[in-house]
């Protein structure tokens, strides 16, 4: 297996996240140089994390010829200057989200990175956690039957950096910051292969004195008849909350990664320190999370992304992939606009175009389709039918001892 020697390009939360994650229990596989527009931060962070070479400048900093990936953790105006660089040096590029400020912007990456047919990875890191991993396990064995609706909620007080809420650096507001995340779980359940169709979104600056949008609630239409849902916020206290829901015909699952975790406590004098992200107190009742990285996916994303180059597959999440979020990301801006369904414009698809919205009906005999089984508090059995030649809807009670 090799050995990889990462350039880490920023110095904020979210490459420290990665940084941590990566020289976690002496990983083989090391950030071996920092780019931070400051070096007093370049220093600090690679005193902090014992990386041996430090840059102020992008361009050198990807060239270095020790560096065979790149990591981009920088803000969302500097994805595409930094992705230029790295298809032109022949590295192998991982983009944090959301890949672009819209799709244009992302297209024009994955065009990039595809031309000069380098190793791209999208890092979605919820799309990797191990609730989630599991979970798609599950759903590709059938148990949950045919996917009918997936909804992923992200919320919480608001982003770290100032850059975050500027509407023209970050390209939007919650929707491209949150709604990426959830738009991604959200396909990973229904089926990366079905094609989005249209959106329909509501979103409104409820709080903050912010030019972008602080709140907004979304749907997205499969063309298999599926609903993606996707409730994202700045606006919500306590903490960081990150729900997901999947349902089907044959069950459903529910999933919270965050705030109730099983790790519970209260302290009236504080914690002396770190909590969580986007916890804001240490004192009171708190939720800390106890092992943060790998409840967020990091550790399944870099094992994915590492595994892939070193064996030349694509991975589970790609510049593609980016794409197609930043696709649906447009048309819910335009919708929040327009108050109506807006098509998701895709000038590439690559899944399928055979995969129609079709009702399924399960048969109780060859007379009724069979709409509802229950047992009774009396323990008897009902089921409600409809016959399939006249339409009449009836029931049948079957006891206990039948």
């Amino acid at each position: 297996m090799n050995t990889h020697k990462i350039c880490m390009l920023g110095t904020g939360l979210i490459g420290t996240f990665y940084t941590m994650t990566l020289h976690n229990l002496r990983g083989r596989d090391r950030v071996h140089a920092i780019y931070s527009r400051s070096q007093e931060r370049a220093d600090k962070f690679a005193k902090e994390w014992g990386i041996p070479k430090t840059y102020t400048n992008l361009a050198a900093a990807i060239d270095d010829p020790d560096i065979n990936i790149v990591v981009i953790g920088l803000p969302n105006d500097q994805h595409l200057e930094a992705v230029k660089l790295c298809a032109a040096a022949g590295k192998a590029v991982l983009c944090t989200k959301p890949l672009g400020r819209n799709a244009a912007e992302a297209k024009e990456m994955l065009d990039i990175v595809e031309k000069a047919g380098v190793f791209h990875g999208y890092l979605e890191d919820l799309a990797y956690t191990p609730k989630t991993l599991k979970s798609l396990a599950a759903i590709k064995n059938g148990a949950l039957g045919r996917i009918l609706w997936a909804r992923s909620r992200e919320a919480h007080p608001g982003p770290h950096s100032d850059w975050f809420w500027n509407k023209e650096m970050a390209g939007g507001g919650a929707i491209v910051d949150l709604g990426c995340h959830c738009i991604e779980i959200a396909r990973n359940f229904i089926g990366k292969e079905v094609r989005p169709l249209e959106v329909m979104c509501w979103a409104a600056t409820q709080v903050k004195p912010i030019d972008a949008e602080d709140s907004a609630i979304g749907l997205v239409k499969y063309a298999n008849g599926a609903i993606g849902q996707f409730e994202v916020s700045w606006n919500y206290r306590g903490g960081m909350d990150l729900r997901d829901e999947v349902a089907g015909t044959e069950g459903n699952i529910r999933l919270d990664h965050f705030l109730r975790t099983g790790f519970e406590l209260y302290t009236g004098v504080g914690l002396g320190g770190y909590v969580a992200e986007k916890a804001e107190s240490e004192t009171g009742w708190m939720f800390p999370v106890g092992d943060e990285v790998h409840e967020l996916g990091y550790p399944h994303m870099f094992a994915d992304m590492f595994g892939c180059i070193d064996n030349g597959a694509a991975p589970m999440e790609s510049f593609y992939d980016g794409y197609i979020v930043n696709a649906i990301i447009d048309a819910c801006y335009k919708s929040a606009q327009t108050k109506q369904w807006e098509p998701v414009q895709l000038d590439v698809w690559r899944g399928s175009n055979d995969i129609t919205e079709g009702t399924q009906y399960e048969y109780y005999d060859e007379q009724y389709y069979l709409i509802k089984t229950e047992i009774l508090p009396d323990e008897r059995k009902k089921i409600i039918l409809k016959d399939k030649n006249t339409g009449e809807i009836t029931q049948k009670v079957i006891d206990k001892a039948e």
